[in-house]
């Protein structure tokens, strides 16, 4: 059972799930970063290119914080590039101090929404918008002349927001776009023109790509 609402820090999704016997997840790309909490454990889930699949013991119990496109590193004080496609423990990147009380928190969410916010900053403007002009659909040069960045600097501050460049952004946000239109109900040929695509045979190769699966698997 999964369960999600919003937490009491700006640009930050908190969620929970238990885990049924058996059960196989497919997490795929949002850009995002989590701070998980399982069963005692913490470690950060950085931004993934591809989708994740994997399984969890039966019963097991998590609480996370995900932190909007971009809004993650300036919390954990890390380039979000170092945890492309990673899963790091939080004892890497915070003093055993600040460690020992979220895995031993009786309230998981609070412990977890109390670090982010001791160590919280404000996420850099120019990467909220580019985020905002990627979701859009906005070409990346217009992105980064809207920004008043050279391609250059846009690529190295994209990774260092989002954990990738601009272009892997933009791709797994309409990915976003196109399952959220199809999990709606709507056909998909109207989820590739509605999410940007050229036509419906770049939808399927893009989210075979990317998600790992067939758009019909996903939503079935």
């Amino acid at each position: 059972m999964y369960v999600e609402w919003a937490a009491n820090l700006p640009h930050v999704v908190a969620w929970r799930s238990t885990m049924p016997p058996g059960a196989v997840t497919r997490v795929l790309p949002d850009g995002c970063l989590d701070l998980i909490w399982q069963d005692g454990s913490v470690f950060i889930a950085g931004p993934d290119t591809a989708a994740q699949v994997g399984t969890s013991p039966a019963r097991s119990r998590l609480f996370a914080l995900r932190f909007a496109v971009g809004t993650g590193p300036g919390v954990l004080g890390i380039p979000a590039d170092e945890f492309t496609d990673r899963q790091v423990p939080i004892d890497q990147v915070a003093a055993p101090a600040e460690v020992r009380p979220l895995a031993e928190a009786d309230d998981p969410v609070a412990a977890l929404e109390g670090f982010a916010r001791r160590r919280w900053r404000d996420p850099d403007r120019a990467m909220v918008a580019v985020a905002a002009g990627a979701r859009a659909g906005r070409p990346v040069g217009a992105i980064a002349d809207e920004c008043g960045l050279s391609a250059r600097q846009l690529q190295r501050r994209c990774r260092t927001a989002f954990g990738y460049g601009p272009k892997t952004l933009a791709r797994i946000l309409r990915l976003q776009t196109a399952v959220g239109l199809a999990r709606a109900g709507r056909p998909f040929a109207d989820v590739s023109a509605v999410a940007g695509y050229a036509d419906q045979a770049h939808l399927s190769r893009d989210v075979r790509a990317l998600a790992g699966v067939p758009l019909g698997e996903l939503v079935g």
